[in-house]
């Protein structure tokens, strides 16, 4: 993947896309209102990228990259949890990451709406709504278990348990922002519980 440096016109070109697909979705955006929304011509925008399409798939690569190396992926497992308060500690600097980054609220909106007109996207949604959160936590439960931190059980069980909850939670943020706090109270909550069940 291009390395795109932050203040870059093709970094700005992808950050105001993202807004407008998340607002407006892939057909109701169009790169006449793109390049005046960056105050380019349309002519200079398409020396940065030839089409929308290379638009769309240049901001799904830096999504998946930014996601994945600030929340966790396979190719960037978190540092394993020594304690329970760590296991707490690392799943709520995870929740806070998914629920309050800005570009992490506009690409749950637009995974979200394009998931059902896109195979990639649908694969991202799928990947980080469920199967690679799940694959994570497996991991990190099968490691505590191991450590003698977690009772011993079926990691990939107990990560399904852990992260769906959490998952319709955070869906419930994108849908009423205004349920933020409540919402992250409530899933604080849910992983203490779980924790004081689980642990040895």
């Amino acid at each position: 993947m291009e390395q795109i440096t932050e203040n870059s016109t093709k970094s700005r070109i992808l950050d105001e896309a993202l807004v407008m697909f998340a607002e407006n979705g892939y057909k109701g955006t169009n790169l006449r209102d793109l390049a005046a929304r960056l105050d380019l011509s349309k002519s200079a925008l398409y020396k940065h990228y030839a089409s929308k399409e290379a638009i769309w798939n240049a901001l799904l690569d830096r999504m998946e990259a930014y996601y994945g190396e600030r929340f966790g992926s396979a190719e960037h497992m978190p540092e394993m949890p020594k304690s329970c308060e760590e296991l707490l500690g690392l799943t709520m600097k995870m929740i806070r990451f998914t629920v309050y980054d800005e570009r992490i609220i506009l690409t749950r909106k637009l995974l979200l709406t394009e998931q059902f007109h896109d195979a990639r996207v649908c694969r991202l949604a799928t990947k980080h709504f469920l199967g690679g959160t799940q694959r994570m936590f497996t991991a990190i439960f099968k490691e505590m278990m191991a450590d003698g931190l977690l009772k011993e059980d079926n990691p990939e069980m107990l990560a399904f348990l852990f992260t769906a909850p959490v998952t319709s939670l955070i869906q419930l943020c994108t849908r009423e922002p205004e349920r933020q706090a409540e919402v992250m109270a409530q899933i604080e909550v849910f992983v203490k519980y779980f924790i004081d069940n689980y642990k040895k």
